[in-house]
């Protein structure tokens, strides 16, 4: 049974002005559909839910996929060297503008192409990673939603030892072959820190990799806080099935970990990045210059508890957590 309790609702819409011409017209006298290349970081099952909100925001604001807008999609299953395969058919296919997540994935579209938009849905610190000249302008072809925190991984920390008493070790799992990985491994692990706690690091590189790398450290820590990058994302169900069977509490990057039985998540809501990047989308359609739309950041956060996991696992979520949950699985 799943009980969502709705207590937060910071979603803020930037629709554009209607076009001042049927968009279906200006498509049929441009003898083509306007097409958007997206390029999905993990599966078509594993983003369905962040796909749909896409589709739907882009609908609301009179794109109707097949209609009067093409969308190619594409996905790299977690294989982050596809991108720039990916990407370099996007070229060749001339769409209007691309469409992705994850900072590895926009540095192989930024790579390939100079001149077609791109727009992230997420991206850790687009400036550090060179692909903005700052938030306020952009600057050159790209723009989009930074998912970049500094207290994030604090918070994450801090939650889990509230569900966690007298929690002294904790591993930190992450794709050290991702910069949004390291990133986030790096931030864990100070936040951690910060609150005495003791780390351990599991570095994975591939999938294979996962199962190992948990079984190496479950005896010696009382946690894991799972680093969200495409790899792990396409590899959540092993994730959470591995660490469901080492009886690990783990705090996870999204809400579909706990939906699939994890103990807790914390992270912005990846529909609502997506919908938000569909509102970038329709600017740049109807002829904004990516270089002129700020960068913005998440402004929905979503706390998710699974109380039967917890049960399993002996533990009993503190009241604090649960008066602020935005949804609780039971």
């Amino acid at each position: 049974m799943i009980a969502k309790v709705k207590r937060r609702a910071f979603i803020t819409f930037l629709g554009g002005a209607a076009a001042a011409w049927p968009l279906a017209a200006r498509a049929q006298q441009l003898g083509t559909l306007p097409t958007v290349g997206f390029l999905g970081n993990t599966t078509a099952s594993v983003q369905s839910q962040w796909t749909a909100a896409f589709v739907q925001r882009l609908r609301e604001l009179d794109w109707i996929e097949g209609r009067t807008v093409a969308i190619e999609y594409r996905w790299v299953e977690g294989r982050d060297e596809r991108a720039a395969e990916i990407a370099t058919e996007f070229v060749r296919l001339k769409v209007n503008v691309i469409v992705t997540g994850g900072t590895a994935l926009v540095i192989a579209a930024k790579q390939t192409t100079s001149t077609i938009p791109i727009v992230f849905a997420s991206a850790g610190d687009p400036v550090a990673a060179g692909l903005v000249a700052s938030l306020a302008r952009p600057g050159g072809n790209i723009t989009g939603i930074s998912v970049q925190a500094t207290d994030l991984a604090g918070k994450k920390v801090q939650m889990l030892r509230e569900v966690v008493p007298g929690l002294h070790r904790l591993a930190i799992m992450a794709n050290v072959g991702s910069p949004a990985g390291v990133l986030q491994m790096g931030e864990a692990q100070a936040a951690a820190r910060g609150l005495g706690i003791e780390v351990a690091r599991v570095e994975i590189r591939q999938a294979e990799d996962i199962g190992p790398a948990i079984e190496a450290v479950r005896a010696h820590v009382e946690a894991l806080y799972v680093a969200n990058d495409p790899l792990v994302a396409t590899h959540m169900a092993r994730i959470t099935a591995v660490t469901m069977a080492a009886r690990l509490p783990t705090m996870y990057g999204s809400r579909e970990y706990v939906e699939m039985g994890g103990l807790i998540s914390y992270a912005p809501s990846f529909p609502d990045l997506y919908r938000r990047a569909a509102e970038y989308v329709d600017k740049i359609l109807r002829g904004r210059k990516p270089a002129d739309i700020p960068v913005e950041q998440p402004t929905k956060f979503e706390l998710v508890l699974n109380l039967k996991t917890a049960k399993a696992f002996g533990l009993t979520v503190p009241q604090s957590l649960l008066a602020i949950a935005d949804e609780v699985i039971e």
